[in-house]
Formats: structure tokens, C-alpha cells, sequence
């Protein structure tokens, strides 16, 4: 594909890398020569410099040969206008933007047919809140990633000494669950390396295990790898901006909430916007503070200011403090992995999140959800299987008879209303929703395959 990418962030940079290892055509606008000039050395792809919503600027980009524009600025509005200028000069037939501020997003008539042109919307806030609370509703969980509507999800957790399958083979997992329960173990890493999944493979202490579960068998899949922690009943928020203003409205409700904001102007204003959270004013990594308050009786602290320096800080103070446990938001993806192998539980980079939305938008085929995992170096996602058994790899097959390339594992289907975990023998039917993890990047263009009508002929 021929892809224009507005925008050279860290948001851009990270869907630029992404694409352009998967021999798409890129093209990256930005205002920063420097930028650029980094990014054309690193990444196969042109650059434009230039303002990215002006004519002349999408012209010289090649807007009028694009087949998609992902509009990523630091501005909502050149975002917007960019899509805008897209459609009516130069017919592109996907506009993709990032919108974040409520201010557009409370009124998504903006965004209607016949309105701002603009065919998927991004709001990275409203992504990044949604998974910091599947990971605070299954505490222990590194990640919690839906599919099919939620009514699958998978989970990557840290085995310890305490899970019940924990020096076992999988194959043993079957007598500790009930009969028929839809839970399948994808992947496995230890000591950073893809471990092949099989029935006689033995889950060891500290492997990262992702498995895929229906809701009602998570917490005794978890249980199967670690200590079931109690649920989260105190959580405390560092940092009133977008994401900590809507994470305190999402959590309000079911949980005891503070939210501590080191601006006093500021502080009013979320104190306004909230119900029942408490409103604090002060400096998140102040221990007088955060002792004052209670943090040995946290049982999640969130440090999500746009620092990332004071989120791994305050963070790691409310740990030492007895927090139970530390989520942080790390925008830069090289802390993202030293972080979690230190007193932070869970690193979350609004970047990853962001990227995985944006790629099942541009991917071909028939791809509802992606999600990037490990730093981008692997994914899960989700695709529809269509046509008929004469049309189509899939439709038809059992799992064994599929020519998955590998380190490719399907997971699990979604048939309807109904998840189910994925054996060998499992065959593959029209309109399934069929769930797969990738722990190698390179093989994606034949799993993509795959999935397309047609793909015999």
C-alpha cells in the first residue's frame, strides 16, 4: 500500500516502523527537518517536510497516488483539516486521524458521514483508560487484551511458584479445569525467547505465558499460573491530565479513587468534573504525601503524568512504600521493558496501543483487531474467515490441516456468542471470528494470506 503518514512523533515514528517493515510505500510529513532526516536514516520510507494540512504540502507527499493518510500531528486540528483537504483534493480512499481532545470526542456528529472526512478515529485516551482497567479488574495481569467485543480476552501474566501448573506439562492443564472450558495457552517467552507450545511443554517459574480465555474461565486459568491476588479496592491516580481525568470518571464508580494533580487550577477543575474520586494537590513522588494517604493501603497506583521520568520515580516510591501494586505510562519505549524488570508491575505505552488500532485499519485482508505485544516484536489479532471450503485455506479446515507458518499459533474462535478454545482437530467455519498470536513478525504477509477470498486461485 501506499501510505502518507502526517506527522514524525513518537506515535508517526512507531506506525511508520511498523509499515514500512512489511513493504508498504511510506511516505512521513513533518515540520522537523531533524526528524526527518533521523527517521529516513533508520527506515526505508521519503519524507516531505512541510506543514502536513496544506495542499501543496499532501501534493508534494504524493496524496493524489495514497491509499491511506494517517493523520498523527501533535494537533487535533491539523489532524482533522489534513483528512479534511485529503478527501475533497485528492480523493483518498482511507483517512485515518487522531483526535484527542473531549472537546471533538463528545460530539462524535462531528465525525458523521458528510461531515469532517475522517474514516476511522483514534482517541489514544480512551484506549489507554480502557486498558489500564481490564489490568486493575485481574490484578497480576501484565496484559488483558480483548477480542471479539470482549467476549474473548488474552492474558499474559508472569508464572510463579504458587500456580498450580507451574513445573507441570500443559497437557496436564485439562484435569484442573472444568470440561469444555475455553482457555488455550498461545504463547510462551522465557528469558526473552518464544518457547514452542505443545502438550508436553512444562511451564516454568518466571515464563511469560499469554493465554486466551473466555470471561468466566480467566480467574481459574490465572490461578493455574499464579497467586490470585484479592481485587483491587483502593486505587490512587498520579496525574490530572486526559488520560488521569477520564481513567478517575471510568473507575469512580466501582472503586475507592484519588487523584493526585500538582497544578491547584487544575485540581479544581477535575475536582468539578468528578463525582466521588478525591482530588488531591501535590506532587505524586512527595512520600510525606503519599504516606499521608494511605499508600500501603493502595491496591493499584497509577503514575500517569506526561514525565515519564516522575512516573517511574513515583511509581517506584509507592511500591517501596506498600502499594500492592504500580502501573506506569511510559511514553518512550526503551523504558518500557527496563521498567518491568524492576519494582514497576506493569509499564503501559500509550504508543503500543495506539499502533495496534491503527494497523488493523491499514492491514489487508479481513482484520477486525490488532494488538501489538513485547514492543512490537509480536501481535495478536483477530480476523473473519470467509468464502467457502472451495475459496478459502481455512473455511473447512481443521487447525492441523492449516499451513501456518511459524510461530504462528491460532488461539482460539469465536463462533457467534460462543468462545472455543482452539485444538487440532477444530474446524474452521464461515464468519468465524478466529483469534491468532504471532511471535514473528515476518511471517505476517502469509498469515495475511490466509484469510483473504480467493486465496486458492
Amino acid at each position: 500500500m501506499n501510505i502518507l503518514i502526517l506527522g514524525a512523533g513518537q506515535v508517526g515514528t512507531s506506525v511508520a516502523a511498523a509499515l514500512a517493515r512489511e513493504s508498504n510505500d511510506i511516505t512521513v510529513v513533518d515540520t522537523d527537518a531533524e526528524r526527518l532526516r533521523d527517521l529516513a536514516e533508520k527506515l526505508d520510507l521519503r519524507v516531505v517536510q512541510g506543514f502536513a494540512a496544506h495542499p501543496s504540502v499532501l501534493a508534494r507527499a504524493g496524496a493524489d497516488d495514497a491509499d491511506a493518510i494517517i493523520a498523527v500531528t501533535s494537533s487535533d486540528e491539523v489532524n482533522m483539516i489534513a483528512c479534511e483537504v485529503a478527501a475533497t483534493l485528492y480523493k483518498t480512499p482511507m483517512k485515518i486521524a487522531r483526535v484527542r481532545a473531549l472537546e471533538y470526542l463528545k460530539h462524535p456528529e462531528l465525525f458523521a458521514r458528510g461531515h469532517v472526512s475522517i474514516d476511522h478515529l483514534i482517541s489514544p485516551s480512551q484506549r489507554v483508560c480502557d486498558y489500564i482497567e481490564r489490568l486493575i479488574q485481574y490484578p497480576g495481569a501484565l496484559q488483558v487484551l480483548d477480542f471479539a467485543d470482549g467476549r474473548a480476552q488474552l492474558i499474559a501474566l508472569r508464572a510463579d511458584q504458587a500456580g498450580a501448573l507451574v513445573g507441570h506439562q500443559i497437557r496436564d492443564l485439562a484435569m484442573h479445569l472444568p470440561a469444555g472450558s475455553a482457555v488455550r495457552i498461545a504463547a510462551i517467552f522465557r528469558d526473552k525467547r518464544s518457547v514452542p507450545v505443545d502438550g508436553d511443554t512444562v511451564i516454568e517459574r518466571g515464563d511469560e505465558v499469554f493465554f486466551l480465555a473466555d470471561r468466566k474461565n480467566i480467574r481459574a486459568m490465572m490461578a493455574e499460573l499464579t497467586r490470585i491476588e484479592r481485587p483491587a479496592k483502593r486505587v490512587m491516580i498520579a496525574g490530572g491530565g486526559n488520560i488521569g481525568l477520564d481513567l478517575a470518571r471510568q473507575l469512580e464508580s466501582r472503586y475507592n479513587v484519588k487523584i493526585v494533580e500538582r497544578g491547584r487550577d487544575r485540581a479544581r477543575i477535575i475536582a468539578e468534573q468528578l463525582e466521588s474520586a478525591i482530588v488531591l494537590t501535590g506532587d505524586c513522588a512527595d512520600e510525606d504525601l503519599l504516606r499521608e494517604e494511605n499508600i500501603d493501603q493502595t491496591d493499584v497506583f497509577c503514575s500517569l503524568t506526561n514525565d515519564d521520568e516522575a512516573n517511574i520515580l513515583s511509581a517506584m516510591l509507592a511500591k517501596r512504600l506498600g502499594a500492592r501494586r504500580v502501573i506506569s505510562l511510559i511514553n518512550r519505549p526503551a523504558y518500557a521493558e527496563l521498567v518491568e524488570s524492576g519494582m514497576v508491575d506493569t509499564a503501559v505505552s500509550p504508543q503500543q496501543i495506539t499502533l495496534g488500532a491503527l494497523l488493523s485499519y491499514v492491514r489487508k485482508g479481513n482484520l477486525v483487531r490488532v494488538h501489538s505485544l513485547r514492543g512490537g516484536a509480536a501481535e495478536a489479532f483477530e480476523a473473519v474467515a470467509t468464502g467457502s471450503s472451495g475459496t478459502s485455506r481455512l473455511v473447512g479446515k481443521s487447525i492441523e490441516q492449516i499451513p501456518l507458518p511459524s510461530g504462528a499459533t491460532i488461539a482460539g474462535i469465536v463462533r457467534g456468542e460462543r468462545v472455543l478454545a482452539a485444538h487440532h482437530d477444530t474446524v474452521i467455519e464461515t464468519d468465524d471470528h478466529v483469534i491468532l498470536f504471532l511471535s514473528d513478525k515476518r511471517e505476517l504477509r502469509r498469515v495475511e494470506l490466509l484469510f483473504r477470498a480467493g486465496a486458492l486461485t
